[in-house]
This record gives structure tokens, C-alpha cells and sequence, in this order.
């Protein structure tokens, strides 16, 4: 029955969302395919895991970084290894996880009184009188609190209240009947299934399970699309905390708070609009018993992964479904994964200091340093800028923060948390729980704090990197300054195709259709001129149009939602291949190589159908082919003429920075 349903799905999402896959054809010309020919053997010889739903450069060196980090933790576990004092609460964590003997004969004991508190709420307003503590647990309820750097104003915080996630993952899910309709049996089915292994009966499962399900489509008109979730400045809308407060009734917004802050502040930074102006028609006594229901199964599928090993597999059944994904993930795995979600700065600055060193962080650092001159000296020769935002511009650049490797140390809150071991009663829930509410209860109480500009967006031992806009900020951490995208024993010229373009991808964020809304002090601001502003609007559109409509991997891409990240790899593309035109012996084959090199990826049809959906980057393969066919170089080195598949005329070629 299991495997027709999720045959089934398969069939719906491939029909909702796809264009229809191609057979598979020999590997084609470079010319043609570029993409493909750089990548034939690896496409040929590479096989999707059953536990996983897509392999690419990034989760290779993913794997390889947590395979060398889980030798080291399983060193400091059986004491052969020293534990290193920054992570003896995440090792002793990481131990309980591990445990699924206590874990499996627990099972939901240690959920139970927190399922008890919400099936003990008799009325909305009794809920109300409890919001905040169990939201710093980690339950949140109709609305959802959160702390960061004011986008008006980035040099100190804001509060911003969103609407919670929905039960489907995104809102465009819940416009075809017929998907819709599949999704919710499978996540009822799996919510039922939970509840029951919490000891509910199968009717009484059931009938929770049904009850949310109609609360959170209740929601569900007002959940953002993807295209505006990625719109940053859209979802910046300031109102009065009376006025929030008076639309959340009966929630007393300010009273609450003042429990947990010194002062409340007198704005609140509202996400979504519409849904907190239509709160009071679908958060009411009326609709309260499927909201309860629906506080219930959130809960139930939030903590599950912390519970047995029966329901921590059985919460990722939706999920699996969705993006075609065969097998839950190992125990082991998802033990090393929930455990350094926790603890990510430290485990990543042990990381960094074991694995990457100052010496490595120096010589990218100066990499950085070198794309940035670079940039300048692209935007102080741009000819559709104008002189004063173009002087806009580079103060922009000259401003931001360079974050190379790992930070010096971790975060003073982490000295704050620690881990009660079995042997005291401690549960691995039950520690989650506590260091949720601990985390919670200090961003608050620190929140007329400074903005501190020096915290890293990202762990050292994430393979990734990001521009962060309110900080302005590039971020390269120490996991993927490696091959392909980076080594001592790569050429200059492939490096230049890797990391290089990375790096000037992040740098070109500054400057993509979000982040030119914000200047150089991470806050939102014109800055530009209206004429230069028409220029870059229409360049941005061409961008759009470039990849809107383009089919991949059987789905077809959302120009829109798509530009920031295509806009950034364009610019990227070009600045790299600018910088290492000024190196002595730059081998343009081996740039243009490289880069297609660190696209390489396989997927599901599932998890393609659903990043077309809601991932802001298009398809590896188009990021690929697509920005070389905008690259006058690629073509003569290469020798594609009119006629190859490769081939776009020039007056078509988009280029921005």
C-alpha cells in the first residue's frame, strides 16, 4: 500500500510540475552540452543513495567533512581522543542520540506532558495565557516570534513576527485539488501514525490528524508564495506593537514579552501582512479545537526526531515522499545531524582550527581581497551607472565584511548551555527543549543589545557560502575551501573556476535585485539613482527571462524566482574569469572546466519537481551551461559558432556586472 501511494505521488508532482522528462541520450558534444561532456563519467558512474535525494559537489565534501568529523566525536566518545572542552555538552549530547536503546524504551514518555499542557487547553483564551513559555520551547502556536538586525535600521534589532510553516512546505502546493488532496492523506497518514505510537487510539489519531490538517489549510491562503518569500524588502513591514497586539487578540503580545525583556520595543516588523490583518476570522474560540489539534501535531512531528527511532523514521515519511527519497536517513547519521544543529559554532571552529589553519585562512582571505579589487574596478568602469551611485557602490564594497575560515571563538551563549546526561534524568528531548527555551529567553533578554556585525551566518564546517545583507558580509567557511572549488594542488586557472567564482557570486550579491536594496551598513535604503535604477530593473528582467521557462531534469524553472541567484552567478562568472585573465598563464579551458565541474549533480524527479518549486537557484545544469553562453570568452576558446548547442547570439547575452 506504502509504495502505490508514493507512486502515486510521484505521478501527481511530475504532472503538476513538470514538463516531462527526455530519454536518455549520449553524452553530447561539448559544444552542444557543455555541462554534460565536462561531467559524462561522473553522471554515468554516480548513483543516488536510497537514504538521499540528490548527490552533488556540495554533499560529497558534505559527506567527507562529517565522515572526518564523526571519526574525531567517536574518538572523544570511547576515549581514545581527548574531548575538546568547547564540546564536551555537544559530545555528551551526541552520546545520548546515539543511544537508541533508552531512546526506543522511553518512546514518547518525554513528549507526554507537553501533549498533555495543549490537550488541557479548554478555550483560545486559556491558550493565549501560555503562548509565549511553550513558544520558547519550541512549539510555536498561530504566529511565530523571531530576533534579528532591523532591516530599517541594521545596527540594532528588531522583533519580527511571521506565520508558521505549513504542513505542505509551500503554498503552491495547495492550489491543485488533486495534489493537495494526495499530500494531505500522506502527511494525515503520518500524523495519525505518530500519534498512535504516542499512544493514542487509531480513531483518536485519526481524528487529530484530520482536525489539523483543516486548521492548516484554513492557513494556507495566506501562506507566501516562494517568489515572495524571496523578496526581502516585501516582507519588511513595521507596524506598532499596540496595533499588532490589538489584531492578535486575545494574545497580549506586550504583556507577555515583558516577562522575558527588560523593555518591549514600540515596533514590530510584521512578515505577513494580510494573515495578521485576517487573524482574528481564523484564530478564534470558534476554530479553536482544530487549532488545538493542530498545536498537537505540530508538536508530535517536532519532536519526533528526538523520540524512538520508530517515530524519528515515521516523521520523515511526508518528507521522504515529497522529494522521492527511499530510505530514512541512518540512526547514526541523524544522530551526528540533530546533534551539531545545536552546537554548530563550536563543532565548526574545532573543525576550522583542526582541519583548515590560519595559514590556509590567510591565502583566502588574500583571494577574497584580490576579487574585491577586481569588483572595484569593474564598478568604477561600469558604463549604465551613474557617478553617484556608482560611488554608492563601492563604498558598499570597500565596507564589507570579510569572513574567512572560522571565527576566533563561538558565540558566549553556547558557555550557557548544558547537557543533562542520562545518568540525571536528562532525555535527549528534554535537553532540546531546554536549550530552545535558553536560546530563546537570551536573544530576548539581549536584545537591546548592539547588533553584533562579527557573528558568522554560517558554521565552519558547512559546506557553503552566503552574502548576508544586513551585515554586509561574504562568508566562505573553512568546509568548502576544498576541491573542486579550491586546493594547492589545483591550477590557478581551476581555482579561479571554482572558488573564485564562488566568491565573486557572494560579493555579486551585494549587488543582485535584494541586496541593492540595502546599503553599506546592511540597511534598507535607495541608494541609487531613478534612471540607473530603470537600467538595472531591466537588465535584472532579462536575466528573468534568460532562464523563465527553461525545462531541467523534467521541471520547468521559475525565471523570478530564480534571478538574485542567477544575477549573482553571472557576475561571478565574469569577475573570476576577469581577475584570472591578469594572471601569468591563465588557461581559460581549464577556468570554464572547473566551473561546470562544481555544478555536477543528480537528483530525484521528486526533489527536481520540488526545488523548481521553491529553491531560489535554478538547476545545476543551467547555472552551468547557461551563464557560459553569456561569456564572449567561452566561445572562442572553445570555437562554438551559430549552429551549436552552446551557442547564443550576442545581442542575447545578458550581463550585468
Amino acid at each position: 500500500m506504502k509504495k502505490l501511494t508514493l507512486s502515486l505521488l510521484a505521478a501527481i508532482l511530475m504532472l503538476a510540475l513538470c514538463m516531462g522528462g527526455a530519454l536518455a541520450q549520449e553524452t553530447p558534444d561539448l559544444k552542444d552540452d557543455f555541462y554534460a561532456s565536462v561531467n559524462a563519467q561522473w553522471l554515468a558512474e554516480t548513483e543516488i543513495p536510497a537514504d538521499s535525494v540528490v548527490v552533488d559537489s556540495f554533499s560529497e565534501l558534505g559527506d567527507k567533512v562529517s565522515q572526518v568529523l564523526k571519526a574525531d566525536f567517536e574518538a572523544m566518545l570511547n576515549g581514545t581522543m581527548p574531548v575538546d572542552e568547547s564540546l564536551t555538552d555537544f559530545i555528551e549530547l551526541y552520546r545520548m542520540l546515539l543511544d537508541y536503546d533508552t531512546r526506543d524504551a522511553l518512546g514518547a514518555e518525554p513528549l507526554k506532558p507537553y501533549m498533555e499542557r495543549i490537550e488541557s487547553l479548554e478555550s483560545l483564551q486559556d491558550y493565549a495565557g501560555q503562548w509565549l513559555d511553550l513558544h520558547a520551547d519550541g512549539f510555536s502556536g498561530p504566529f511565530v516570534l523571531s530576533v534579528s538586525a532591523d532591516m530599517g535600521d541594521a545596527s540594532h534589532n528588531a522583533l519580527y513576527l511571521s506565520m508558521p510553516s505549513a504542513f505542505l512546505n509551500a503554498k503552491e502546493y495547495y492550489a491543485d485539488e488533486n495534489m493537495r488532496t494526495a499530500l494531505q492523506g500522506l502527511y494525515g497518514q503520518m500524523a495519525a501514525n505518530l500519534l498512535m505510537l504516542a499512544g493514542k487510539t487509531q480513531e483518536e489519531a485519526q481524528q487529530i490528524a484530520a482536525d489539523a490538517i483543516a486548521f492548516d489549510e484554513l492557513l494556507s491562503a495566506y501562506f507566501p508564495s516562494a517568489t515572495a518569500a524571496s523578496d526581502f524588502a516585501s516582507n519588511y513591514n513595521p507596524r506598532s506593537i499596540e496595533e499588532v497586539d490589538a489584531l492578535l487578540a486575545p494574545f497580549d503580545l506586550t504583556g507577555s514579552l515583558q516577562t522575558m525583556m527588560d523593555e518591549v520595543p514600540q515596533t514590530i516588523v510584521v512578515m505577513h501582512p494580510d494573515y495578521v490583518n485576517a487573524f482574528s476570522s481564523l484564530v478564534n474560540e470558534e476554530t479553536f479545537p482544530q487549532m488545538r489539534s493542530w498545536l498537537l501535531v505540530r508538536m508530535v512531528c517536532n519532536s519526533a526526531p528526538y523520540l524512538s527511532d520508530a517515530m524519528r523514521t515515521e516523521a520523515s515519511a511526508f518528507g521522504r515522499a515529497l522529494i522521492g527519497q527511499a530510505e530514512a536517513t541512518p540512526k547514526e547519521d541523524s544522530a551526528y545531524t540533530l546533534a551539531s544543529m545545536v552546537f554548530g559554532e563550536p563543532i565548526g571552529i574545532y573543525y576550522g582550527k583542526t582541519y583548515f589553519g590560519d595559514e590556509a585562512r590567510a591565502d583566502v582571505t588574500s583571494m577574497v581581497n584580490a576579487f574585491v579589487s577586481v569588483y572595484r574596478n569593474r564598478l568604477a568602469n561600469n558604463e549604465w551607472l551613474s557617478e553617484e551611485t556608482r560611488e554608492m557602490a563601492i563604498r558598499k564594497l570597500d565596507t564589507m565584511t570579510i569572513n574567512v575560515g572560522y571565527p576566533d571563538q563561538a558565540h558566549p551563549h553556547y558557555a550557557t548551555l548544558h547537557t543533562v546526561p542520562t545518568s540525571e534524568g536528562g532525555t535527549t528531548l528534554g535537553n532540546i527543549i531546554a536549550f530552545t527555551h535558553s536560546s530563546f529567553e537570551y536573544v530576548l533578554s539581549h536584545f537591546a543589545d548592539p547588533v553584533d556585525r562579527s557573528e558568522w551566518p554560517l558554521s565552519a564546517h558547512t559546506v557553503n557560502a552566503m552574502y548576508a545583507p544586513t551585515s554586509n558580509s561574504i562568508n566562505f567557511p573553512a568546509a568548502i575551501l576544498q576541491a573542486p572549488y579550491y586546493s594547492t594542488e589545483q591550477s590557478i586557472s581551476a581555482n579561479y573556476g571554482g572558488i573564485g567564482a564562488v566568491i565573486a557570486h557572494e560579493i555579486s550579491h551585494a549587488f543582485d535585485p535584494n541586496g541593492s536594496k540595502f546599503d553599506e551598513n546592511g540597511s534598507l535604503a535607495n541608494w541609487w539613482t531613478q534612471e540607473d535604477l530603470e537600467t538595472f530593473s531591466a537588465l535584472s528582467q532579462a536575466m528573468v527571462e534568460e532562464f523563465d521557462g527553461l525545462s531541467c531534469d523534467g521541471a520547468t524553472v521559475n525565471g523570478l524566482l530564480t534571478v538574485t541567484e542567477n544575477v549573482a552567478d553571472a557576475g561571478g562568472l565574469s569577475c573570476s574569469l576577469e581577475a584570472l585573465k591578469q594572471e601569468e598563464g591563465a588557461d581559460l579551458e581549464a577556468f570554464f572546466t572547473n566551473w561546470a565541474t562544481i555544478w555536477r549533480s543528480k537528483s530525484t524527479p521528486e526533489y527536481a519537481a520540488m526545488a523548481a518549486t521553491m529553491d531560489v537557484h535554478a538547476p545545476s545544469k543551467l547555472r552551468a551551461n547557461i551563464q557560459l553562453q553569456n561569456i564572449d570568452e567561452f566561445y572562442t576558446t572553445f570555437g562554438i559558432t551559430e549552429g551549436d548547442g552552446m551557442y547564443r547570439a550576442p545581442e542575447d547575452r545578458v550581463s550585468i556586472w
